[in-house]
């Protein structure tokens, strides 16, 4: 009790204060996400996410290249399907010479160590933009986790270590594991996103794989019938028992920041790694705040990337990522 416990004793100056450091992060805590798009030399900056691009399969091999000279380890792989190879069945998704798969493929080739994980969903390769088959107005839900499934033993094939299902089908976890395990890639893990929210915060990245909903008629305007709806706290937790109980390696809450106490809840209950992903909203808003003088850039961002670690993220898909690997390094 005052006055014989200061706690201002401990932040009295910088030794102590990095003494009794709860929390630290480190290059080992990212996962950098990644856009590829066909062509060569190809590096064009996503207008509503500074700093980011889309690359072509060159300019990805010198990025991964630059990546894991900073320490960097794991890439988390987006493709952006040209519209004359989009359908409705997401056909060109399992296509074994499609642009993810020759994008795992030069990963491996210029840094064989880089950890890759590779996108599961149908939205960038589907014309009405949604995660899954439309029909009658509906998504489909088992249909679509047979063509996941082929996707998943395709992008194990050309050499994923993870695939990363985003979709949120129901089942799509035990029935990606399985396809898998009989596929022989017993050793490829499952990144699932868990708790994915229908979030107001995917704009940006909806932008750089133009992968939004399509208005048309009898198409669903939204993803409310599969991501989860932002009220929910339970339903996170019986999602990602679910998907641990079916095989998942590691689980995933997106977005990040809006989300904290479900990556508390989350950490609290299961038993495999967790990861969060800070998503494209959030990353545009720190970066337009910054540009208009309102918030102190790097401390802004570190200040998040921290807060996740925190609240108990094992893992953080960032597109901070590799400033923050800058930075580390430099106060190192």
């Amino acid at each position: 009790m005052y006055p014989i416990i200061r706690n201002r004793r401990l932040r009295q100056n910088a030794a102590i204060r990095a003494l009794v450091q709860e929390t630290t992060l480190s290059v080992n805590d990212f996962i950098v996400p990644l856009f590829v798009v066909e062509g060569h030399s190809v590096k064009e900056e996503i207008l509503s996410m500074p700093g980011q691009f889309r690359l072509s399969l060159d300019e990805l091999e010198r990025e991964v290249k630059a990546l894991d000279a900073l320490g960097l380890k794991a890439v988390l792989l987006f493709a952006k399907a040209e519209n004359a190879k989009k359908d409705n069945k997401g056909t060109e998704a399992y296509n074994d010479n499609g642009l993810m798969q020759r994008a795992i493929k030069a990963v491996k080739n210029s840094c064989p160590e880089m950890l890759v994980f590779t996108d599961v969903a149908l939205d960038p390769f589907s014309i009405y933009g949604h995660d899954g088959i439309v029909e009658n107005g509906k998504v489909l839900n088992d249909a679509t986790v047979e063509v996941l499934c082929k996707m998943s033993v395709s992008h194990a094939r050309a050499g994923a270590d993870f695939v990363a299902p985003s979709d949120m089908m129901d089942g799509r976890v035990i029935n990606i594991r399985q396809a898998l395990d009989e596929a022989q890639f017993e050793d490829v893990g499952i990144l699932s996103y868990a708790a994915k929210y229908a979030s107001a915060h995917y704009g940006p990245f909806r932008d750089a794989l133009d992968s939004a909903p399509v208005a048309a008629d009898n198409i669903p305007q939204d993803k409310k019938t599969y991501q989860m709806d932002p009220a929910n706290r339970r339903e996170a937790l019986r999602e990602a028992l679910m998907d641990q109980e079916e095989g998942a390696d590691i689980l995933m809450v997106k977005p990040g920041l809006p989300y904290l106490d479900i990556v508390r809840e989350l950490k609290n209950q299961v038993h495999v790694p967790l990861a969060v992903y800070q998503v494209s909203g959030e990353y545009a808003m720190i970066k337009a705040a910054a540009e208009k003088g309102w918030v102190d850039y790097e401390p802004v961002f570190m200040e998040q990337l921290l807060s996740f670690k925190r609240a108990g993220a094992d893992l953080i898909a960032a597109y901070f990522a590799k400033e923050a690997a800058l930075l580390l390094r430099s106060s190192s």
